[in-house]
């Protein structure tokens, strides 16, 4: 039975999961995007969310607390100085995990995990949203534009007449 076992194991002893763990952490931070299999991106975005979090606030304590995770000088580097300016506004949810399909060898579903504010291509992709069209009477909309062209013609006519001094 597994009766109050809240995270997976990964068949692996403690000390093991933990290195894997700040292994996949450290080159998650350095190199912004891992391929990996879903049940280890799963555990790893347990494990780094917590992470960025404490990078928001840059003090001694916090980057002793996330030095003490990691064990690497320049992952916490990175950590404070780079990413934590990028995902200063955003209130959680800094990795995204995307699936790639099966490998080859044992059919073990794999993906992608990445942070968020570093993908460029879907950045891009933001498209502004499309007003939302709502119904309105057509005896409003042919006032306005009445009310609106006397307005527009005469601020025309006065730009186009020539100055007589």
């Amino acid at each position: 039975m597994r009766h109050n076992k809240k995270f997976n194991h990964l068949s692996r002893q403690k000390a093991h999961r933990d290195a894997m763990l700040a292994n996949m952490a450290i080159s998650l931070i350095m190199h912004k995007r891992i391929n990996t299999t879903t049940a280890k991106a799963k555990a790893l975005r347990k494990y780094v969310e917590p992470l960025l979090t404490k990078s928001k606030d840059d003090s001694t304590n916090s980057r002793r607390v996330v030095f003490s995770y990691l064990q690497n000088k320049e992952a916490v580097t990175e950590l404070f100085r780079e990413i934590s300016t990028k995902i200063a506004n955003r209130p959680g949810g800094y990795t995204r995990i995307i699936k790639t399909g099966f490998r080859l060898d044992d059919a073990a579903e794999m993906c992608f995990i990445e942070l968020v504010d570093y993908n460029e291509d879907m950045l891009k992709n933001k498209t502004p949203k499309k007003a939302t069209r709502t119904r309105r009477s057509s005896k409003k909309k042919a006032e306005e534009i009445e009310a609106a062209a006397p307005v527009a013609e005469i601020a025309e006519g006065e730009a186009t007449a020539p100055v007589a001094e």
